[in-house]
């Protein structure tokens, strides 16, 4: 089944341009350098479904047009994956359901616990985002695609990514366990965390992002949850063919 998967957001938790900085690459007038939160947009049989909901998810959606969500899924319960969970609202309220919002356990509780106005509403003028979490304990089955948690170490936590067909999303991670190796194989896309060529305690650098490449050996390869450190055409000058800096808007097509 053929699917197209469009970058929301490819920037670092503070995106780019970072608040106050001077640095070149956050004055650059290169459109690929304006990264917002890390964020995709996965699409297949009239079916729309959004990993993560960065604080940056209302322009994300106005920008590629977005008109509904028949899904979500989290990776994480960090505040550049989920602040955005208000904005989707207006995708809400014309929806015979609420929008199923798939997180693992701990996300989900932490999730219900950071947005109680949400999911504990006793507010009776309406206007609240009408969703409903529910859990992963293994891979998701929605309109006849699998996502497949893959676990990855993010500094001293452990979360997930996923794999979708002949694709697999891994942003924050500074480690990938050699049990989740196994899933990454045969792969046509693969989205990897690299944040900067500096080593950063819980995200993985260019080098070591390289290393997993070439391990996993998928047909292409882009990295995500990238900081103002690396400007985007002269590192992508720098990389492999088949290797490329994501950017916000770039789609790419797909067997799902």
């Amino acid at each position: 089944m053929k699917a197209t998967l469009t970058v929301l957001g490819s920037g670092t938790s503070m995106g780019v341009p970072t608040i106050g900085c001077d640095c070149a690459v956050c004055h650059s007038s290169d459109p690929h350098d304006r990264r917002t939160r890390p964020s995709i947009l996965v699409e297949y049989a009239d079916k729309t479904i959004l990993i993560d909901t960065t604080p940056d998810f209302r322009e994300q959606a106005i920008r590629e047009q977005i008109r509904k969500l028949d899904a979500v899924l989290y990776t994480h319960a960090h505040a550049d994956h989920i602040l955005g969970i208000d904005d989707l609202r207006p995708l809400s309220f014309h929806r015979p359901s609420k929008i199923p919002l798939y997180a693992r356990p701990e996300a989900a509780e932490f999730l219900r616990t950071m947005f109680r106005y949400i999911f504990e509403a006793d507010y009776k003028f309406g206007g609240l985002a009408q969703v409903e979490l529910k859990p992963i304990n293994g891979p998701v089955e929605l309109f006849g695609a699998c996502f497949e948690p893959v676990k990855v170490i993010h500094g001293d936590a452990e979360i997930i990514g996923f794999r979708f067909g002949s694709a697999a999303y891994l942003t924050d991670f500074s480690d990938i366990p050699e049990e989740s190796f196994a899933q990454l194989k045969g792969l046509d896309i693969l989205f990897l965390d690299a944040l900067r060529h500096k080593p950063h305690p819980t995200h993985s650098t260019v080098d070591n992002s390289l290393r997993i490449v070439e391990r996993v050996k998928p047909q292409r390869a882009f990295f995500t949850h990238i900081c103002h450190d690396l400007p985007h055409e002269a590192t992508n000058a720098a990389l492999p063919a088949h290797v490329r800096l994501s950017y916000d808007g770039m789609k790419l097509e797909f067997e799902i």
